[in-house]
């Protein structure tokens, strides 16, 4: 099975000045754990998760006052829609990190998570009642 099989194509995109508070509504939304951090001005992508926010949080910083792009991972792993699912999980085992960031010639055209890849290995079970 590929990436392209099994990742979200709900690309949640926000800029570097966007707030955790706007970032972390934005992803609630939407229902997805990280969003891609597009910076016009320097022309790169980041990530920002769940788990960056967590921390900012954690230290007590004001989620009203930070920014996604002071929280964003800039060296980030990006996947081809045709890569294997284990390639996937061997490149977010060896980074330790959840999500990749699926990119084609045109830019980002997905995101593919570790739910989504044990979604697509795990086989379907009913849950008797």
């Amino acid at each position: 099975m590929l990436v392209r099989d099994a990742m979200s194509t709900v690309v949640l995109t926000i800029g570097p000045a966007h707030t955790l508070r706007q970032a972390a509504r934005l992803m609630a939304a939407r229902r997805v754990g990280a969003a891609v951090v597009l910076d016009a001005d320097e022309g790169g992508l980041g990530i920002l998760t769940e788990r960056d926010i967590l921390r900012s949080l954690a230290r007590d910083q004001d989620p009203d006052l930070e920014t996604a792009g002071s929280h964003t991972t800039h060296e980030v792993v990006f996947a081809a829609p045709c890569w294997t699912l284990v390639e996937a999980a061997g490149a977010m085992t060896h980074g330790g990190f959840r999500h990749l960031v699926v990119l084609d010639d045109r830019g980002p055209v997905g995101m593919v998570s570790v739910r989504d890849i044990i979604r697509c290995w795990a086989p379907v079970h009913s849950v008797a009642g």
